[in-house]
């Protein structure tokens, strides 16, 4: 037969529960209380009895306080029975003070005249009792809600990372498929500039599988990935199209979040340049001035495109992904606008990076 074991929970036991957090912290406020205690007593009474006085109250004080904690409030308060709570708390006071008194009563054994005062004023250890509670329930509450304040924002933070994440790694696959594609174009040409395209396909891919992993890059790692982007683009397009990239300002020691300017100027290949045949362009100019970083995207339309082309078409996601990240990341800190004309479209991307 199977033995069962009961365990019991002991005195030392039930004490560590009360203290399993922030024991330390307990302990060290209850001791300073009785200090503090200690040196409001003005009375002539030794200082034996001074500090017993301090040390009975203290722990009738801290009696209070764990009953309120750990059974009034989760059984009345926490479940907005407020009249059970103030019934509770008031019996609690009522069956605290007589013990209090009697304590007090044999602690001044020697000092007949004290011992009376402690009966006549019965009433002030009971109200004193009733401060205690409500006080002790004040600060629990605040306690119990910043904590979950904190919970909050913690756990919003992680999903936010989460999501940051989720959306960042179906970004890169995407730039890994269209640059595999960009290579493949000139090995079927047989070009002379494979062997320098694998190089700077190597230091694209460098960039975006070891120092995309963070939440912030140097703007000058990005401003060189875009280069190499449109290297590649020049590349596999040839002289017939104009690829004209502009820098304006330093980016010295500025940060910004990882690919956040690619998804727009691959879009502008896609629905552009890869639609046309000759006499097609893409314009880009950075401008950076101070923290404030602009990017304005130009590319001539290309063909119109059939619905049902369109459909089989992929690429939406980066477009889709890039903006939720401009939400997420640079909440009113960021511009985004888009201009067509007959036979251009424009984007505008301003970023406030600090």
């Amino acid at each position: 037969m199977e033995k069962i074991v009961i365990h019991r929970v002991g005195l030392k036991e039930k004490i560590e529960q009360i203290f399993e957090k922030d024991r330390n912290l307990h302990l060290l406020f209850w001791v300073l209380l009785s200090i503090f205690l200690l040196v409001l007593d003005r009375s002539d009474s030794p200082f034996f009895i001074k500090v017993t006085r301090s040390l009975i109250s203290t722990g009738f004080f801290a009696a209070i306080v764990y009953v309120n904690w750990k059974l009034l409030i989760p059984k009345f308060l926490k479940k907005r029975n407020w009249v059970m709570y103030l019934i509770s708390l008031i019996l609690l006071s009522i069956l605290v003070t007589p013990p209090q008194v009697l304590a007090l009563f044999l602690l001044y054994d020697d000092y007949p005249s004290i011992q009376q005062l402690f009966f006549q004023k019965q009433n002030i250890l009971f109200f004193q009792s009733i401060f205690i509670g409500v006080s002790s329930a004040a600060f629990k509450i605040t306690q119990d809600w910043l904590g979950h304040e904190r919970d909050s924002k913690e756990l919003k933070s992680q999903n936010l990372a989460s999501e940051l994440n989720f959306l960042k790694s179906q970004i890169n696959p995407h730039f890994l498929f269209n640059t595999l594609n960009n290579l493949y174009a000139l090995s079927l040409k047989k070009s002379d500039q494979a062997p320098e395209t694998v190089l700077m396909l190597s230091e694209m891919m460098r960039y975006m599988l070891y120092e995309c992993n963070v939440e912030r890059v140097y703007l000058k790692k990005e401003i060189n990935y875009i280069k190499n982007y449109l290297e590649l683009e020049k590349i596999r397009l040839g002289d017939d199209f104009d690829i004209h990239f502009q820098v304006e300002g330093e980016a010295n020691e500025l940060q910004i979040a990882p690919l956040m300017f690619i998804p727009f100027i691959e879009n502008s290949f896609k629905h552009g340049m890869n639609t046309l045949l000759t006499n097609g362009y893409v314009h880009i100019k950075l401008k950076i001035e101070d923290s404030n970083v602009t990017m304005n995207i130009t590319n001539k339309k290309g063909a119109e495109i059939s619905q049902s082309l369109k459909g089989k078409q992929s690429g939406g996601i980066g477009l889709i992904n890039i903006k939720r990240r401009l939400k997420l990341i640079y909440p009113k800190k960021h511009k985004l606008l888009f201009e067509e004309t007959n036979d251009a479209y424009t984007v505008e991307i301003n970023i406030q990076l600090k």
